[in-house]
């Protein structure tokens, strides 16, 4: 593995020198491929296993712009630490750049839950992170927490190596993913016994290398980010689902400045240059307001219900979608609020209102229909519901509810999308269903 300077704004850039042509795979969170026991990025047919702790390694001590020269799909893992890496970086020496340093700092606190995983970010003026790990029923809990600087990086975190519980370790071996590892590079907690060929390099060693990971994962946020990450029991998965949601609020500001500017000028033709036989005029196409905004539905983005109006043809009383809050590869998740002035609780019933089950599966095909309209050639489309199989409804939902309505997409074959939806009120389920749809163009 060989380190390289690079150009101002390039980022960073993992090379595979051992393929046909040395393959580019830029360190962004779009190309997370793989998020088990590790950070996988792919990009076409390439593949590059275990990028996090190079990657927390440039952001630890602050190099944005450089490439990663590699002849494996794997970078060396040395002793299961970023040491190592910063020892390499330490004696290349640094250069500062002429381009000023953008980062993102964010401006609300916001918080996330994925499997076993919490976690809430809060504005700082640096960038600190607080963690709690923990093992199965509560092992080798520990917490840490620390502002990140190149001195408390280098010093605090670089040095924490990877660990494993023993009964693990047939798992990762017999699914191929520890086919180096050894005392030499991990550290094995087997009862209350720490295996390890050293001793322990941090008395919490364990909740240090976790913040490691975050730290390379979240780089691949693509800017430094400066903000109070609180985590409990973090996960990679959970860290790309985090650096995706922070790409979405990275984004928010843009999106407050383009809705309350003036629209830009119409496009008008450019005077030509020839001479002689004049050139001419082309015509300037209206803008068409169905295909224009067509980067709303995508992962890591959220949509109010300015922007769900655009992407859904759906009205009152009809509408049945609030807001989506979260999309990610296959699954999506939205919110309904049920009020009492809902047009339909004058008739069911007008001494006992509830929301009918039907519109409840019309919802579910709603959000699954958006899913769909993510897949390329597909903005645009309208929607059809088609048929609904394995319905249950358990439970009634009553006016003041917040109806969450999670839709995971099971089948796509050209225009006809298969989903399972699943509803529930404060945590409790209300119903579920499989819906067919097929999507069609808007005449």
């Amino acid at each position: 593995m060989t380190f390289l300077p690079a150009e101002p704004n390039s980022g960073i850039r993992f090379r595979r020198v051992d393929l046909d042509g040395s393959p580019e795979i830029e360190a962004a969170f779009e190309h997370i491929v793989d998020t088990n026991r590790s950070t996988t990025l792919g990009k076409g047919n390439i593949r590059l296993h275990t990028v996090e702790h190079i990657l927390a390694s440039f952001s630890g001590c602050q190099v944005d712009n450089a490439i990663v020269e590699l002849d494996a799909n794997e970078p060396p893992i040395a002793d299961g630490s970023s040491r190592e890496y910063v020892r390499m970086i330490e004696e290349a020496g640094l250069e500062a750049q002429a381009e000023a340093r953008e980062e993102f700092k964010i401006e609300e606190a916001f918080e996330m839950q994925s499997g076993d995983t919490t976690v809430t970010v809060f504005p700082h003026d640096k960038l600190k992170i607080t963690c709690t790990s923990s093992g199965g029923g509560g092992r080798m809990t520990e917490y840490f927490s620390i502002e990140i600087d190149p001195e408390t990086w280098a010093k605090e975190v670089a040095h924490a190596r990877t660990f494993c519980f023993f009964e693990e370790i047939e798992y990762l071996y017999t699914n191929g993913l520890i086919k180096g590892g050894s005392l030499e590079n991990a550290v094995v907690i087997r009862d209350d016994a720490i295996l390890t060929n050293e001793p322990l390099r941090y008395p919490d060693e364990f909740v240090r290398h976790k913040i490691l990971d975050i730290i390379g994962d979240i780089s691949l946020l693509g800017k430094p980010f400066v903000g109070h990450i609180t985590a409990i029991k973090p996960s990679h998965a959970a860290n790309a689902e985090l650096t995706k949601q922070l790409a979405a609020h990275m984004r928010k500001p843009k999106e407050k400045v383009e809705t309350f500017s003036p629209p830009p000028p119409e496009a008008q033709p450019k005077p030509s240059k020839s001479r002689g036989k004049s050139a001419e005029t082309p015509k300037v196409r209206d803008a068409d307001p169905v295909t224009e905004p067509d980067n709303l539905v995508q992962d890591g983005m959220t949509l109010d219900i300015d922007q769900l109006m655009k992407v859904l043809p759906h009205r009152y009383p009809f509408l049945m979608v609030d807001k989506v809050t979260k999309i990610d590869g296959n699954k999506i998740v939205a919110e309904k609020m049920v009020t009492i002035n809902e047009p339909y609780f004058q008739g069911h019933f007008p001494d006992h209102p509830i929301m009918p089950g039907v519109l409840q599966l019309e919802a579910v095909a709603q959000v699954a229909g958006i899913l769909m309209l993510k897949q390329a050639g597909n903005f645009g489309k309208l929607a059809y519901f088609m048929s609904a199989e394995n319905v249950k409804w358990r439970k009634p939902v009553r006016p003041g509810s917040c109806l969450k309505i999670e839709v995971e997409l099971v089948k796509s074959r050209r225009n006809i999308g298969k989903a399972k939806g699943i509803c529930t009120v404060d945590g409790e389920e209300v119903s579920q269903s499989h819906v067919t749809f097929m999507l069609i163009d808007r005449e």
